[in-house]
């Protein structure tokens, strides 16, 4: 499966869309494209920018969402290659710093790139012609980054694709939001669980306001998956496994649950790595037993947090 080559086969399609998409191209830069800095950008961009960072390997929808969590409107994604979509594509686990320029990097890209230690212990590592990434920034890429991005992953410059899009923008919110499977499998990774058990995988988490600036747009992202994020998770093998590992997964399991992300995050002076890594995980998840028929659930939703944090 090549992951990469599904992404750019999104990415050929832009041109085409991006008048509709309300997207379009950075100026001077070959197969880079802005999805919030410049350009308005809309929902619709935003599922596709999910769909790029999850290499095409997932099915994303928004919904309205329970009156009982949020009266707005609720991102769902489905997949059945949750390894795939998720930890080898769509983890934000690449930092990309180039003089003042910063980015988180996602999407598969990064499978091409092999920096991260993750890359030893699931699969997806891959040599591609043509390498495809997601930006988390409202900084305009540069040569340089390209050049950076490019030699990374072995590629000449002109085979970067790119799609940008800052925090604190419609398609941005978008296609944070839709990162909930994606942490439930982080935790449980770093939890030492075998994901290859996983088989297939549903999430959803509220889609909150689009926040004023990006700093408050991180912590009302944060906040709809720590405190609104509901993921199920289908799985092969024993159940003693599932029983014992379920209770660790959502974001209860943190003592820094039960604020809202920004006042966690000012506590630490805005450094997540001080953050304790246990509460970066959905709300609530349900572990089903393919073999067994048998489920697991912990967790819990808190509607007042998300209150604080879309509506403060």
């Amino acid at each position: 499966m090549q992951i990469n080559q599904r992404a750019f086969e999104l990415i050929q399609t832009l041109s085409e869309r991006a008048e509709l998409l309300r997207i379009q191209p950075f100026p001077g830069l070959a197969n880079v494209w802005d999805f919030g800095v410049h350009a308005e950008g809309g929902l619709a961009a935003g599922i596709l920018l999910a769909r790029i960072c999850m290499a095409d390997l997932a099915t994303i929808r928004i919904f309205p969402s329970d009156e009982n969590d949020w009266s707005g409107a609720t991102v769902t994604v489905q997949t059945d290659h949750p390894v795939m979509a998720c930890m080898a594509s769509q983890y934000a686990g690449w930092q990309i710093s180039e003089g003042s320029f910063f980015a988180m990097g996602s999407g598969p890209m990064r499978a091409a790139a092999k920096k991260e230690k993750l890359f030893d212990e699931i699969p997806g590592q891959e040599s591609p012609d043509v390498i495809v990434g997601v930006l988390e920034t409202r900084a305009t890429p540069t040569t340089e980054v390209i050049s950076q991005i490019a030699n990374a992953c072995h590629v000449a410059s002109e085979q970067v694709c790119l799609a940008v899009a800052p925090t604190a923008s419609q398609a941005g919110t978008v296609q944070v939001v839709a990162r909930a499977i994606e942490t439930s499998l982080h935790k449980m990774h770093e939890l030492g669980f075998d994901l290859s058990r996983v088989k297939s995988a549903m999430g959803s988490a509220p889609l909150p306001p689009v926040a004023k600036d990006d700093l408050a747009g991180i912590g009302r992202t944060n906040d709809a998956v720590l405190y609104g994020g509901r993921v199920t998770l289908w799985l092969r093998g024993d159940d003693a496994s599932l029983a014992s590992i379920v209770d660790q997964i959502p974001s209860n399991a943190s003592n820094d649950f039960g604020r809202p992300f920004r006042d966690i995050f000012a506590r630490y002076n805005h450094d997540f790595y001080q953050i304790d890594p246990h509460l970066f995980s959905p709300a609530r998840i349900t572990l089903i037993n393919l073999d067994t028929g048998a489920s697991f659930s912990a967790g819990r939703v808190i509607p007042e947090v998300l209150a604080k944090s879309f509506l403060g």
